[in-house]
Order: structure tokens, then C-alpha cells, then sequence
């Protein structure tokens, strides 16, 4: 009986040793705006991420571990630092992915440079985000300055010859929310408006939880705007565009910067009818030339399988890309120190046209994606199709003014 108890104990024994390792996990941030008034895109873009995440993790991990998310609720600037500081001390991440709101990333990452911990953005605009010169901050997303300057781009390329004017003959009214995103991306329009010789003949701030803009279409519409020029977040895009319509106000072409005119639920909520013939420009839509976006198509039917839906902007492809690029490169990493991350993520070297957002990934002055860049997009048919550049383009631009 000792002898079949040894020899049972002993096969046992060998297989513990031979049997196949279990993955460890590693633990990494989600800061995210997941309730309140950004929760929507907060989410979309969270959602970017755990595709990315469950792709890496399918394909064996990262450095033979599983990637895990600790999410973390940013829903407002003193919550998003309270919330890195959790991250940080308590789930001891070793590094916090996030966070599409700009204040909220301008927040947060200062905790997390303080800690020497890896901050990377994947979706905040505002040029304060990597304008710091911070050592522990990364972006991946194209940024303000790209969002201003292409919409100027459009005006003089695409809208003045659609409507059959000079581009310097029409008057320019900008408006925005007063938030840093906001604040960020009219001031590059205002520059490069004036680059240009564009006639802006107002600039004008809101609190994006404003409940009525009605005194401001009306000053539009007294100025004879003629190109309005919004940057905003999902209810004051709708706000807007609603009281527009409402008092009869049709300039030749207004303009959103992201936020809540990338998103189909403002369509939805504004009409298809109201929308139609809106420009935007943003990251990659879905609506796209695929042949300058691999891995688009892929990427939309995961959502789709793991949602139940299509995405709801392009915010999610965006934090797929750039969470993907950065997890890919980690796995060729020896550790996850952050020295070690740090020093491996600066050396990506990924070419434009070899990803699902068509920019490629190369960190340089202030640890920014050098080749991020944004899209020329206008709402037709309640959908919202890729116009510009022509590169990209699924369609031309329809003016019915």
C-alpha cells in the first residue's frame, strides 16, 4: 500500500511538472469618463480598448501573461485624479490606458507622472495633453492642432469651390465649448483661419452643459455667418443644431470638430434630415476608402460580435489602434518596469497605411504619435462618409446650398 500510494503521489508530481504553465496575469488602467455627461463616448472608447485587449490576449498575451483592465471612472476632473491614485496605489497597475475627455487626461496623468507611472492617451485632443512635457505621458491620437488646421484645409479646399465663393469672401463664426478640447481647437482655427486670410468675424465660448444656445444662433445668424465652426461633445452638438433649425438658420456649411458630430446618436437625435450635408472633421470613421485603413473591416465585425451593435463613432476604432500598437510592442519587451515600457514604446516604428486608422505610430516631440492625422467627413444619407482627403474618400462632398 506505501508503494501505490508513492507511485500515485509521485505520477501526480510529474504532472504538475509537465503540464502547461498557467498564463499570470498583468493588470493595466482603463481611466474613463464611464458615467455622467461623457459617459457615451467615455464608453465608446473604452471599448476600443477591450477589443484590442481581448485580441492581444487571444493571441497568447502579452510577454506570456494576460492583459487585464482595472476600470476606473473619470467622471470628472477631481474623480479622474482620485481614480488614478486607486489605480496607481491600490491595483497596482503598471500603466493606465485612457481617457478621450482632455481635462480629464490632463487631470489624471499628472498623478500618474508623479508616480513614474505610463500614461498613455488614446483619444484627448487638447494640446496641454502632451504640451507639458511630461517623461510618462504618450499619445497615440492625432491632436488638436491637426483637427484646427484640416478644418481650415477643408474650408479653402473643399467648401469655398463647393459653394462657388472665395474662401477670404466668407464670413467664418466660431464656436466651442470652453473646456480645454474645446478651447484647444478654436484657437488653432483662429490661428490658421487668419494663415489663410479667412474673414472669422466672431469666436465665441459656451459651457458645454449649456440648455440653451438660442441667443447664439441668433448672433450667427445677425453676423450673416456664413461657415460655422463648432467643437463640442454630444448635447450641445445637438443643442445646436436643433435651435439652427429651428430658428431657419442655414449658413453654407457648418463644421463640427469631433466630440458629439462624429457620433451616430446625434444624428439620430437631430434627424437624418436636419444633419445631412454637416461636415466634420475627426479620427478615422467607419465610412472609408479600406484600402487606406486595414484591419477596418476586421475591427467592426469584433465590435459588432462582442456588442451587439456597430460602433457609434470612431472613437473606439482610434483606442483600438493605438492600444494595439503599444500592447503589440510590449511583447517584445523583457518586463513590465516602467523603464522597460517606456523604453520599448519609444521605439515603435509604425508606417502610415498599416493600420485599421490609416495613420501610422512614431512617438516623437513630446512623446506625441507624429503620424497621427485626422479625416475630412460629412453626414449623408444619416450616415457619416470619409471625404477628405481624396486618398481616403468613400464618397464626394454634396452641397445643396
Amino acid at each position: 500500500m506505501r508503494f501505490v500510494r508513492y507511485l500515485k503521489a509521485t505520477v501526480a508530481a510529474a504532472t504538475l511538472l509537465t503540464a502547461p504553465a498557467a498564463m499570470a496575469d498583468v493588470q493595466f488602467g482603463a481611466l474613463y469618463p464611464f458615467s455622467g455627461q461623457l459617459a457615451l463616448l467615455g464608453e465608446e472608447s473604452f471599448r476600443g480598448l477591450e477589443i484590442a485587449v481581448d485580441e492581444i490576449n487571444a493571441a497568447g498575451g502579452v510577454q506570456g501573461e494576460t492583459v487585464v483592465l482595472a476600470r476606473g471612472d473619470a467622471v470628472d476632473n477631481n474623480q479622474a485624479i482620485g481614480e488614478a491614485r486607486r489605480l496607481i496605489s491600490r491595483e497596482e497597475v503598471v500603466a493606465i490606458f485612457g481617457t478621450y475627455s482632455s481635462s480629464r487626461s490632463i487631470a489624471a496623468s499628472q498623478v500618474a507622472e508623479l508616480a513614474g507611472i505610463p500614461y498613455f492617451e488614446l483619444g484627448a485632443v487638447a494640446d496641454e495633453v502632451t504640451g507639458r512635457g511630461f517623461e510618462n505621458l504618450y499619445r497615440t491620437n492625432p491632436t488638436a492642432e491637426d483637427m484646427g488646421k484640416m478644418i481650415v484645409d477643408m474650408i479653402v479646399d473643399v467648401v469655398a469651390p463647393g459653394v462657388g465663393r472665395e474662401p477670404g469672401d466668407l464670413k467664418i463664426g466660431i464656436i466651442h465649448e470652453d473646456s480645454s478640447y474645446g478651447t484647444s481647437v478654436a484657437q488653432h482655427q483662429q490661428n490658421y483661419g487668419e494663415e489663410a486670410g479667412l474673414n472669422i468675424v466672431t469666436t465665441q465660448a459656451y459651457p458645454a452643459s449649456t440648455v440653451d444656445m438660442s441667443s447664439l444662433v441668433l448672433d450667427l445668424k445677425q453676423r450673416g455667418v456664413d461657415v460655422v465652426l463648432q467643437t463640442s461633445y454630444q448635447n450641445d452638438s445637438v443643442l445646436f443644431l436643433q435651435q439652427a433649425n429651428e430658428a431657419e438658420f442655414q449658413p453654407a456649411a457648418i463644421i463640427g470638430g469631433g466630440g458629439g458630430y462624429s457620433m451616430q446618436p446625434t444624428a439620430d437625435a437631430v434627424g437624418h434630415d436636419v444633419i445631412d450635408g454637416v461636415l466634420n472633421v475627426d479620427f478615422t470613421q467607419y465610412l472609408v476608402n479600406t484600402e487606406f485603413t486595414p484591419g477596418l473591416e476586421e475591427f467592426v465585425q469584433a465590435y459588432q460580435e462582442k456588442y451587439g451593435e456597430s460602433p457609434r463613432s470612431g472613437h473606439s476604432l482610434n483606442n483600438y489602434v493605438g492600444a494595439k500598437a503599444i500592447l503589440q510592442a510590449l511583447d517584445e519587451a523583457d518586463g513590465f518596469s516602467p523603464e522597460e515600457i517606456k523604453s520599448t514604446v519609444e521605439a515603435i516604428d509604425v508606417p502610415e497605411g498599416e493600420t485599421a486608422a490609416g495613420y501610422g505610430v512614431k512617438f516623437g516631440e513630446n512623446n506625441q504619435n507624429e503620424r497621427a492625422s485626422m479625416m475630412g467627413l460629412q453626414w449623408q444619407d444619416g450616415k457619416l462618409v470619409t471625404v477628405y482627403p481624396e486618398a481616403a474618400a468613400a464618397a464626394e462632398v454634396q452641397f445643396t446650398n
